[in-house]
């Protein structure tokens, strides 16, 4: 079994006007001694990032999600914010400067307004893949298959007090930096390497660890890691996620060790199907960058789950993600809950209460298929039954 591992960034909110508050330093010291050593500061002074352990299955992961989260919301109260699990400020960053470190300090240095732009949080799944050079192909073999994950993940509608029109403005708000974007294809890990160490050597990107890319060879762990989805509003939602980049990660080494060549497809769809899966969630279409087509979501859904069953099952990763496809196609994404959330809401501290709650209630994983249970048989796809 493949290992999992994953990395979770959150804003700290005003409970009553939603602004972000500059507080991650104070919360992360006084987090338990227990999940302190799990607590990063991130570039913004108002993001908190908590970081699993090495997990084998779905429910080591769940529980170590749950006690991060919880052991956060009840620490940031202490100091007036809310931790919430959205993907881009929803209303304002009133101090941009960035957290008191000499490697922030030299990225506001570089970038200079680009690093001042409002806090964004991602999720970012870490797989166990030792070898890079395996890594490297595994990259290659998942690309085409990212902006389906990114869709799935979709949870940031709002900046700027708007609606943006977007499932996911983290993703179009990250494209002002260099290295965010598409893995590129890459012949050999010698030609990986000589490209990170070119953009480095240019000043492109400061060092290994600004490769921003979609997909990447882990630049301090052992591991392939997935970085394109935004946070989750709920654990459940980030171990379906969690799952599924398992599973399309070992899919991708069985087919590297079999002699499958990775799809290329041209790096500008890749580009455009990104942008697309951030503008539309599942509510409508995605392009599949291996046709240039846009084609029903939930399709290419279903094809990315047919792709993967074997692994899940080998994993014994099927049936819960089975489940949490089909939760996901009644309730809808992050984003889609979000907007009913707020439109369902007397205001918008009861809009931020009930993000806040989603945050740190969401321990439960998703909900067996209607009339089955996790014991019998299900079929390896059908996941848009019952929409």
């Amino acid at each position: 079994m493949l290992t999992l591992g994953v990395e979770e960034e959150f804003l700290l909110l005003d409970p009553v006007t939603g602004c972000n508050v500059p507080v991650a330093a104070q919360v992360l010291d006084a987090l338990p001694p227990w999940a302190r050593g799990q607590g990063r500061l991130e570039l913004r002074r108002s993001m908190l990032e908590l970081v699993t352990g090495i997990c084998t299955g779905l429910d080591d992961l769940r529980r170590e999600l749950t006690g991060l989260r919880r052991a956060a919301t009840e620490t940031a109260t202490r100091f007036g914010a809310r931790l919430v699990a959205i993907g881009a400020t929803p209303v304002g960053e009133q101090s941009p400067t960035v957290a008191d470190k000499p490697r922030y300090r030299a990225i506001a240095r570089q970038y200079g307004p680009i690093a001042e732009d409002e806090a964004c949080c991602g999720c970012h799944v870490h797989v166990g893949v030792a070898d890079h050079g395996l890594a490297v192909q595994v990259c290659n073999q998942v690309r085409v298959w990212l902006p389906v994950l990114q869709a799935l993940a979709a949870n940031s509608p709002f900046y700027a007090g708007a609606d943006t029109g977007y499932a996911s403005w983290r993703c179009a708000q990250l494209q002002r930096w260099p290295s965010v974007g598409p893995t590129p294809y890459f012949d050999t890990p010698d030609e990986y390497d000589r490209t990170v160490d070119t953009l480095i050597a240019t000043g492109v990107i400061l060092d290994r660890a600004m490769v921003y890319w979609y997909a990447r060879p882990s630049a301090r762990y052992p591991t392939v890691e997935i970085r394109v989805a935004d946070v989750c509003l709920t654990v459940a939602d980030t171990v379906l996620v969690a799952a599924l980049a398992r599973a399309l990660v070992a899919a991708a080494v069985e087919r590297v060790v079999v002699g499958d060549a990775a799809p290329r497809v041209r790096d500008c769809l890749l580009t455009a199907a990104h942008w697309h899966a951030a503008h539309e969630g599942l509510r409508g279409t995605l392009i599949d960058p291996r046709s240039g087509a846009a084609c029903p979501a939930w399709d290419l859904v279903e094809e990315l789950f047919g792709l993967v069953a074997p692994a899940l099952e080998r994993h014994r990763d099927r049936l819960r993600t089975q489940a949490g496809l089909i939760r996901l196609r009644h309730q809808g994404t992050g984003a889609d809950r979000q907007r009913r959330m707020l439109g369902q809401a007397a205001g918008l501290p009861e809009f931020l209460g009930e993000l806040a709650a989603q945050t740190a209630g969401g321990a439960s994983g998703p909900a067996a298929p209607a009339g089955g249970d996790e014991s019998q048989p299900v079929a390896p796809c059908g996941v848009t039954r019952g929409g």
